[in-house]
This record gives structure tokens, sequence and C-alpha cells, in this order.
């Protein structure tokens, strides 16, 4: 039941008055508002109760005070804040001064990143983020990202004296042109858990880092990204723009190294680390291609508690794989993407690993149905939860097939992508085994060498998913807008999936007039960020990975 006050202006003589609604719509007869003293008498109790006539009923009206967002608490409001971006709370903190204090509330300021290209924050000199670190940061802070033109010795002597809760630093040397002087530098945050260093191609760190080696011992995670992005192979000239050996002999309690796209990064570092880091648990060295696998042996015998080996686009070879006694290892998550070993090699150190939850072999071309089967054969795949093997084509139908009717319904994530032989029909008998799925790629993407003979029914596909997959998250169809087929009833089948899989968070198509309607579908239901195209978005199975949060970066 609605109350309406009468606009100030709309006021007759008999004095402010109040239009009632009663319960079945009619607006009644306006009544006087009671004079202040008599409001206040009727709060306390004291104003005389009408007498009710006996078999009548009397209407109640609860009369609602107007709420503005002034009346909202601060507690709720902070919470409410704590959904925004830090570029938005800077916004936010112009309305006025209560939202001011509460926008920069250290508790909302927990995790800080500084560099304009991933946060849209820009702090303009090392002196205002001293100020900001005493004020806004403080004493809760405890991931922060700053980039070159801001590491300076005052800079680091702040975070290190104020901020003793910071666990997660990146410092980020990638766009430097020159460093600062730190021959003042006598303080370092001495309580991090993990360290990440973007290394520039041509600036050498070590002036700095040796200033800081001894506050790394508390470090389980390091991080050190390399320029393999930037660079071309043309480039003539690599430098070591960091001393790894010198890492290594102050980081002795390392768990989880990821050394990402190091140009300079050859098997000599590996054995470094290898010498003395032996609790790693998780060494990636994705896109590190000098990297050729001569190490792996004395990595393998002296850090018994590797369990995750990620080596996505390195240059591993054949002899120093075989080599590796891969039977000793503990190793159950591994990444072959892109690597170039050859179907000997491949079924020589697969079959000798103990087992596996998580192998990634997108790419390897080598990699067969004999291979595959005799895996099978072992039990190799008994607690795999995740599978990648995206464009492998000397890998059937068939023998995939038979893979996900045995081992399917333990799989949480699957990737298929890249084989035009996986048509409609082998996705229509294969989905009913994913019970358990939650990452699933599958489809071809457009290009004249994959191109499809016939069209896909998209929206069997869909329901396939909604009827038997009840659990997936994340989903990405690759086949492209002209070679699906759908119809006008398409929707009826969307929104089946969008019902049954109630925590799908990302459902990623080819853009086109079927993506259109698959968005506007989500949209009404206001899930507006959970289609995407794959132009934009790639999903990959990593998330599945035991030290995925660990290994993030950027």
């Amino acid at each position: 039941m609605d109350l309406l006050q009468t606009p100030a202006g709309h006021l007759d003589a008999q004095g402010p008055q109040l239009i009632l609604e009663g319960p079945s719509g009619v607006l009644l007869k306006p009544l006087p508002l009671a004079p202040p003293q008599a409001a206040a008498a009727d709060r306390i109790g004291t104003s005389p109760t009408p007498r009710r006539r006996r078999g009548s009923r009397t209407p109640s009206y609860h009369v609602k005070e107007s709420v503005t967002i002034d009346k909202v608490p601060d507690k709720l409001l902070l919470h409410i804040f704590s959904f925004l971006r830090h570029s938005e709370l800077g916004k936010v903190a112009r309305v006025c001064r209560k939202w001011r204090l509460l926008a920069y509330d250290s508790r909302l300021w927990t995790r800080v990143s500084l560099r304009p290209e991933y946060s849209g924050l820009h702090v303009y000199s090392p002196e205002v983020l001293q100020a900001l670190i005493g004020i806004r940061f403080g004493s809760t802070l405890r991931y922060i990202e700053i980039p070159s033109d801001l590491i300076t010795a005052p800079v680091l002597h702040e975070l290190s004296n104020k901020c003793p809760a910071l666990r997660y630093m990146t410092l980020d040397f990638s766009n430097a042109m020159q460093l600062h002087d730190f021959n003042d530098l006598n303080a370092f945050p001495c309580n991090l858990r993990s360290l990440c260093i973007c290394l520039s191609e041509v600036i050498f760190l070590e002036g700095f880092m040796r200033r800081i080696y001894s506050c790394l011992s508390s470090l389980e995670v390091l991080h050190l990204i390399g320029t393999f992005e930037l660079s071309s192979e043309s480039e003539e000239d690599i430098y070591e723009v960091i001393n790894i050996s010198k890492i290594k002999a102050h980081t002795p309690n390392l768990k989880v190294v990821n050394l990402y796209g190091i140009t300079f990064l050859d098997d000599t570092h590996i054995e470094l680390l290898a010498s003395n880091c032996i609790h790693i648990e998780c060494l990636a060295l994705n896109f590190c291609l000098r990297v050729k696998g001569s190490s792996f042996k004395n990595l393998i015998q002296r850090c018994k508690k590797l369990k995750s080996l990620l080596l996505h686009h390195a240059g591993v070879e054949d002899d120093h794989m075989i080599s590796v006694p891969w039977e000793t290892s503990s190793i159950h998550e591994l990444d072959l993407t892109s690597t170039e070993l050859s179907a000997n090699c491949l079924e020589n150190i697969l079959l000798r690993m103990p087992g596996f939850t998580y192998l990634a072999l997108g790419y390897c071309e080598f990699f067969n149905d004999k291979i595959l089967e005799k895996l099978m054969e072992k039990g190799k795949f008994n607690r795999l939860q995740a599978l990648d093997i995206s464009h492998t084509h000397a890998l059937s139908e068939n023998a995939i097939y038979q893979f996900i009717q045995t081992h399917g319904h333990n799989l949480r994530g699957l990737m298929l992508a890249g084989k035009p032989k996986l048509t409609e029909n082998f996705w229509l008998n294969a989905i009913p085994y994913l019970k358990n799925i939650k990452i699933c790629v599958l489809g071809t993407a457009n290009g004249w060498f994959l191109k499809m003979q016939s069209r896909i029914h998209v929206d069997q596909i869909v329901e396939a998913f909604a009827q038997h997959c009840p659990r997936l998250e994340r989903c990405e169809i690759q086949w492209d807008p002209d070679t699906i087929r759908f119809s006008d009833k398409s929707n009826k089948f969307i929104d089946h999936i969008r019902l049954r899989c109630p925590g799908l968070k990302s459902f990623a198509l080819s853009d086109g007039e079927y993506y259109e309607m698959v968005k506007s579908n989500f949209e009404r239901a206001d899930r507006v960020k959970v289609v995407r195209t794959c132009t934009n978005y790639t999903t990959s199975i990593v998330g599945l990975l035991t030290n995925y949060n660990d290994l993030l970066f950027n």
C-alpha cells in the first residue's frame, strides 16, 4: 500500500494532507496531517484508540518513510562500492564528502594496479604514490602492481614500512627506458609470498636486484615475464637482463616458478633452480624456445615434489626428453602444447609417467590413436580431469569417441577444437557421457584448409549440453556462421541451456546472426556478460590446474 504526499504547492486551506490508497486500490478521502505534538504522542502510545464496531473490519495502513541514498548505512554503501573498479571509485568520490570518505576507505584498496593499460589508474609521480601509500592504502594493502616510472627507493621504503600485510607484488620494467637510482634502497617488503617481475629487453636489473636479494627468502611464487611477445626472430642480440643464479640462492622456499617467454633462458638456468629450490611443485616454461630438456633429468631427481610441468611452445627435443627418468617423478599435470616431439618420443615419455589429472597435447601432430589406446590400457587416464587434444590430426574419430565413452564421466575440461571430422553426430553421441563437464571447446574455426563440407545443426548440440551437462561453466563453439544451421525456434533451445546450466559464465561463439540471437536472449535474462565472441575471447582448461591462481599474472 503506497503512501503519496501531495506536492507542497497544492496544499489547501485545511493544511497538509495525505492521500491514502486502500487495499483495493481505491483512493480514500484525504486526511489532514496531525500536528507534530499529536504525532509524537502517537509514537509513544498515548493517543486514544478509536472504538471499533463489533463485526467491522478496519483496514490497516502502513506509512512508508521516503528512503534516499543518504539514509543507506555506511556499511552497505561500502559493500556496494566494493564491486566497482578503482577507476570508477575515483568518479564516485566526486559526488559528496561522505562518498569520498567511503570511496577512499582503505578496505576498498587492498588490491591495487597502477599500470594504466590494465587498470585505467595513472599516478603521475612517485611523490603522489608515496602519499597514497600512507593515506589510502596503509596496513590493509595485500596486492600491488607498479610500473617502472613509479619504482623508486622512497616508494619501496614506504611499502616496506607502512604495508605489513603486503603479500603480492608486480614490478613492471617491460617499458622502461632507464632505471631510477637504487643506491639508497635500504628497505623492501620482507613478507612477500609472490613476486612478479616483468623484464625489459635491454635494461639490466642487477643493480636493483642486488639491493633486494636478502628480502626474498619468504617467496613461494616467482614470476619472471620475458619479452617473447614483443621480440622478433631476426633479433641477434639477446641479453641476460636478470641473474637467475643469484635469485635461486636467496629463494629456497619457492613452490611455483613461472618463467614465461624469456628469450635468454636455457637449460643451464633450470639446472641452477633445481640445485637449490627443491620444494618446487609447479614449473612453467611456456614460450621458452631455448629450453631443450637437457636439464630435466636433474630437475626430476632433485625436485621430488614437482607435480606440474608446463612446456607450452617450448623448444624441447626428443633425445633429451627420452633420457629423463619420468617413471620416478610425481608429475600428473603436463602441458606439451605446440611442441615438436615425435610419436616415438610422446609414446615413450607419456607411458612412463605415473598418470595424469591434466594433459594438454594441442597441436601435437604426432599424437595418434596408438598412443591414446596404450595410455588407456595402462590406466594413465583413470584420474584424468582435463584433456586438450585440439588440432591433433593424427587422432581418429573412433579413438576419441572410445576415450570419451570410457573416461568422459571423470572429465571436468575437454578441448576438441580444430577437428573438422567431429561434426554434429559425433557430439550428439559424445555429450551424454560428459556428465560432469565444466569447460568444453568444440568446433572448427573458419579457414580454407578446415572448411566444413556439411552444415551443423547447432540447436541440437546446445540442447544436448542443456540436458546432460548441468555443471557447465564455460563453452566455446568455434564453427563459423556459414557452417552452423539454426531456425526461428532456436530461442527455445537457448532458453534451455540458460536455465538448466545456471553456472554458465561464458558462452563463446563466432560473430554472426546466431551470436546476436544468443546474446540478446541472455541479456533479456539480465546475464549480459555471458555471451562473447571467439574473436575477443579464448576458452581454455588451464583454470583446472592445481596451481592456477598462483600462475596468474597481468
